[in-house]
């Protein structure tokens, strides 16, 4: 239904503060959402990294930020590691990786990897978003 409520819980998992109110309004820098929705109506849907086989961002990082955790396959970025210099960005074909330009790193979603489960799956209201293993990954080509 496209309610964008993803978009706002992944903001207060990726705040320092984990408070709604300064999540949204006060925290400084403010955190990046890792999930957007985009809306065609009638239809909507979030988007958000696909962690794919084929990591390009992955490749195209040259500080090594972009690495992909070899026992869960999720992509995942080292904030102290990135030079802002937006390869990423051009390189993923899905268009998912952002720009944090208050802090001059990137922001893409890590699948909340220390919480086990993804904010926008947890506190999706018609359950659209789910969180599943698949037997044949996306492909980019």
């Amino acid at each position: 239904m496209g309610c964008g409520l993803c978009e706002v819980y992944c903001r207060l998992e990726q705040a320092a503060s984990k408070d709604m109110i300064k999540a949204l309004k006060g925290d400084s820098p403010r955190s990046v959402p890792r999930v957007v929705v985009q809306r065609k109506a009638p239809v909507s849907f979030a988007l958000q990294c696909r962690h794919c086989d084929e990591p390009y961002c992955v490749y195209a990082c040259l500080t090594g930020a972009l690495q992909r955790d070899p026992e869960s396959g999720t992509v995942l970025v080292d904030t102290d590691k990135c030079m802002g210099c937006w390869t990423c960005v051009l390189s993923c074909p899905f268009g998912v990786i952002r720009r944090d330009t208050e802090r001059g790193t990137i922001a893409k979603c890590d699948l909340c990897y220390s919480s086990g489960t993804p904010a926008c799956v947890a506190h999706c209201p018609n359950e659209a978003l789910v969180y599943t293993e698949i037997e044949s990954p996306v492909s980019t080509e």
